[in-house]
């Protein structure tokens, strides 16, 4: 069961007063750090309002009407809150406000929603099916995308539904001119995008890709390689730190050998071969 807790608040829009010199009563509830305001239909002068004891005073017809309705209905919130407490699914203060007006809880997610449930399952899953590095690079996708709604859009979220294809054609937009991102980056930046955009459709959340006609953009990418002299060069010169000697040595062993730097870096001294000669061999490496 869910122990978050559920705050009910009554108060009076005051910038809007109607001819009878009465404000809008609207409830505001708060769960999860969430907000949830909305109007209730009824009115009041604000000298009759009492917000440290959530009443209208002083007890009248009118002001005993208004009181019953706010009685009645923090009542109706909380039964939907506890109704969606013993169902133990995952709901936030929107499912609240839906199940109080006797709506259907709602199936619709946010895309931030939905990153959040794809980052929660990756970080179980490090070491046994992802690696540390691509959960933190999911997190800064989730942080890209968060801060480009919140340029793009203002908002601090998005429902899936909303999104349309040219969401990512203003999400590269965003990243080249507002973060200097290169192309391969925004591409990589737009894909895991896309991934949780397909697990929002796995789970049902979305009914259609929004994405699914979209194309990134193609890049070069211009090789810049050193010649037979160059590399001789760099094998003999000599370097102040110890640690750039090794960076060097790394180097110039993937240049003979053909090796990715991955490939290299998870070598051990089981990949070495003994020659007859008693010598290391490189036949293998």
């Amino acid at each position: 069961m869910n122990n978050n807790k559920l705050t009910i608040l009554f108060l009076l829009q005051k910038v809007k007063v109607n001819k009878k010199g009465k404000c809008p009563v609207r409830c505001r509830i708060t769960y999860l750090k969430k907000r949830k305001e909305f109007s209730l239909g009824l009115f009041l002068n604000s000298d009759y309002w009492d917000s440290k004891r959530q009443k209208a005073k002083p007890p009248n017809p009118d002001n005993n009407y208004i009181n019953t309705q706010l009685s009645l209905i923090s009542q109706k919130i909380n039964e939907a809150f506890l109704f969606l407490q013993v169902n133990d699914k995952a709901f936030d203060v929107e499912d609240i406000y839906l199940q109080y007006k006797g709506e259907n809880v709602k199936t619709r997610k946010t895309l931030l929603e939905v990153f959040k449930l794809h980052n929660e399952r990756m970080f179980k899953l490090i070491d046994v099916d992802c690696t540390k590095s691509t959960y933190r690079k999911f997190i800064e996708a989730n942080k890209h995308t968060a801060n480009f709604i919140k340029y793009q859009y203002n908002k601090t979220d998005i429902l899936l539904e909303s999104i349309k294809m040219n969401f990512l054609k203003d999400f590269d937009f965003y990243l080249k001119t507002e973060l200097n991102h290169k192309q391969i980056t925004i591409n990589k930046s737009i894909q895991r995008v896309r991934k949780i955009i397909k697990l929002a459709l796995a789970e049902g959340y979305l009914q259609k890709d929004p994405f699914l006609l979209y194309k990134p953009k193609r890049y070069e990418t211009k090789v810049v390689y050193l010649n037979q002299e160059e590399l001789k060069d760099l094998e003999k010169y000599r370097f102040s730190q110890k640690r750039l000697s090794q960076v060097r040595d790394m180097f110039i062993f993937c240049c003979y050998t053909g090796l990715a730097y991955a490939e290299m870096s998870n070598l051990s001294k089981e990949h070495l071969i003994i020659g007859f000669d008693g010598n290391i061999s490189d036949t293998n490496v």
